[in-house]
């Protein structure tokens, strides 16, 4: 607080002494944040002022004021400069000016969240800036759960002259990690000295306040000291970065909650499993940092399990403390699907519950009949589709009600203290259409899949089949995709999701980027899938396959205000709380929209009846 204005600030110290408070210049204000709501950007480019210290710090630094504003360090062997997060983000970052006034070395204290195939980008950004600029660059970024749906996912480097000479580690149980690297600054002088437009560019750059400190980084001997050498960055593949980013989330939710495990119904699809292996993922990362000497992991998972002498060292085993799945069979649900959840349950070690939800649906929709004197029936008996979806979605909201009551009790029934998590599995892509029944087993305490979508997951399941060694995954990847809610015929599932959905999840995939990262309404859409898919579809197909997304998107919206916290990892989230802020209630008919499609259409479709009589 300076002047009664709340900044978001980086303070510098050195030696128990405050050297600079410097303020956010570019706060951010899109997606998942809202800085503006509580900080407000220092706008004085180049500028400082006095602070005046509280008087609890005076004591402790014996300064009354200190420098606050937009300056620069300099040492008695080089400059050093300050970008914080969002800056290295935006069009004119910090780093240029300050580079071409001679700041040699840049700091980013950063609160980088993961989203799949992002690494990519944050190195091509600080590589660039030393590459055009030359330079020290050193990112240090967050790890862990936010307490939200963001997972910051470290990726800590150290960069010179375009060249990465430290990699830190993605995603990690540790809570801190220390990157170093020995670089020599006449690289960087010399590097600099070359490049003519840029030596250009610095004669005229108006110069930063410095504040001079009385340290150096270097000593005469240093001379003897080897250098860092250049290393290529190891990216993970996107299966590689879902089994360990949400996985870390999932750890940090566990202990941070004080809960003693997690409960999933497990159907034997792919969603459900994905979210089984997650949980598999994390026991072998915390077997691993406990067998690397990592004492607040086994401290916490100590906690966790209620045992002060526990030690992990199997992730089966770990998996049957802390993990409890459960297949909620009906009348409609076939054989294979139970087999393939118990498998996999078995592979993975979890303690695993079968049960049959029919009498509880029984109950509900005989309290209906008894009531109004009327019984619903399936469309397959004669129903109306009002009737097939209600008995559809009583099945689905009863293995809610299920969930949560053994989620309380499972663990007490065993004589064990504490609760368990209840854990969700409905893709990015479902939510997007909202393909899911309102407080089904969608509900949940936390969803760790929320932001994948279908094609990632099921690479991420094949990835677990060879990665984790988990046969069981085969079978679940081979099956079509069901949600297992009407009347099997001779056995056998009718229903799948894509036919249920009118469209293929490769499809919604498409329709989401294009929706939320390219910002399209219904026409935009339809006028972007008519150059993508007009080798495979007319223009009236690709007309038909816009208008339903787009009714059965506007019909489902109200859905998303009541969405279970997901994992973010993908840049089409329709997550409602914080990312995907919009209307719940829209006219799905979307008169305007879709007669601009038709019109356009038709147009289309006289053209090319012209085209084809000119050929006669």
């Amino acid at each position: 607080m300076h002047r009664n204005v709340r900044y978001n600030c980086r303070v510098i110290f050195l030696n128990r002494r405050i050297l600079l408070i410097r303020p956010k210049m570019a706060l951010a204000n899109e997606g998942n944040y809202r800085e503006l709501r509580w900080f407000t950007p220092w706008s004085r480019s180049r500028q400082t002022e006095e602070y005046f210290l509280p008087r609890m710090l005076q004591d402790l630094t014996k300064q009354e004021t200190v420098p606050f504003g937009d300056a620069v360090l300099a040492t008695r062997d080089t400059c050093i400069g300050s970008e914080i997060c969002e800056e290295l983000w935006t069009p004119h970052s910090p780093h240029v000016d300050m580079g071409l006034d001679g700041v040699e070395i840049f700091t980013n204290a950063s609160g980088s969240h993961h989203v799949l195939r992002k690494a990519h980008a944050r190195v091509d950004l600080v590589t660039m800036a030393t590459t055009k600029n030359g330079g020290i660059y050193l990112l240090a970024n967050q790890k862990g759960c936010d307490g939200d749906r963001l997972y910051y996912d470290g990726c800590a480097m150290i960069a010179m002259n375009g060249h990465i000479f430290a990699q830190g580690s993605q995603f990690s149980l540790d809570d801190v990690e220390v990157l170093t690297a020995t670089l020599d600054l006449e690289d960087v002088r010399s590097y600099r000295a070359e490049i003519s437009s840029r030596n250009l560019a610095a004669s005229r750059v108006s110069p930063y306040p410095r504040v001079k400190v009385d340290f150096a980084l270097s000593c005469h001997k240093d001379l003897l000291e080897p250098l860092s050498e250049p290393l290529e960055w190891k990216y993970h593949r996107p299966a590689e970065e879902i089994s360990l980013g949400p996985a870390c989330w999932l750890w940090d939710f566990l202990r941070r909650s004080q809960q003693a495990g997690f409960f999933l119904p497990l159907s034997g699809g792919v969603d459900s499993a994905a979210t089984a292996c997650l949980v598999y993922s994390l026991c072998r990362q915390v077997c691993e940092a406990v067998k690397n000497g990592n004492q607040e992991v086994l401290a916490d998972v100590r906690t966790i399990v209620n045992q002060i002498s526990y030690t992990p060292q199997d992730p089966r085993e770990l998996c049957g403390r802390i993990l409890t799945t459960c297949y909620m069979a009906s009348e409609n649900s076939s054989r294979e699907t139970c087999n393939r959840a118990t498998e996999l349950a078995q592979q993975i070690g979890s303690h695993h519950i079968g049960l049959n939800i029919d009498p509880a649906v029984k109950a509900v929709v005989g309290i209906f009949s008894l009531v109004t004197g009327t019984s619903p029936l399936f469309a397959v008996q004669g129903g109306s589709s009002r009737e097939n979806l209600a008995l559809q979605n009583v099945q689905a909201r009863i293995r809610m009600v299920v969930a949560y009551l053994f989620a309380q009790l499972s663990l007490w029934s065993r004589g064990a203290r504490g609760g368990l998590l209840v854990l969700g599995s409905a893709n990015v892509d479902e939510s997007l259409l909202g393909y899911l029944t309102k407080y089904d087993c969608s509900s949940a305490d936390i969803n760790p899949i929320g932001g994948i979508s279908k094609s990632d997951l099921r690479a991420f399941v094949q990835f677990c089949i060879e990665r984790f060694q988990l046969p069981a995954l085969q079978s679940i990847l081979a099956a079509p995709a069901t949600a297992e809610l009407e009347p099997l015929t001779n056995g056998q599932v009718s229903q799948t999701d894509e036919e249920d959905m009118g469209m293929t999840y490769a499809e919604l995939s498409v329709y989401g980027r294009l929706r939320k990262v390219a910002k399209t309404g219904p026409y935009s859409m339809f006028c972007r899938l008519l150059t993508m898919w007009g080798h495979i579809c007319t223009p009236r197909q690709v007309a038909e396959k816009v208008k339903r997304f787009f009714s059965k998107y506007s019909a489902n919206r109200h859905k998303m205000t009541t969405l279970t916290p997901a994992y973010h990892a993908e840049s089409y989230s329709p997550d409602d709380n914080r990312f995907d802020l919009r209307p719940f209630l829209y006219h799905t008919g979307w008169p305007w929209q879709f007669r601009c499609i038709e019109n356009q259409v038709l147009q289309l479709e006289r053209r090319e009846a012209q085209d084809l009589d000119g050929v006669d």
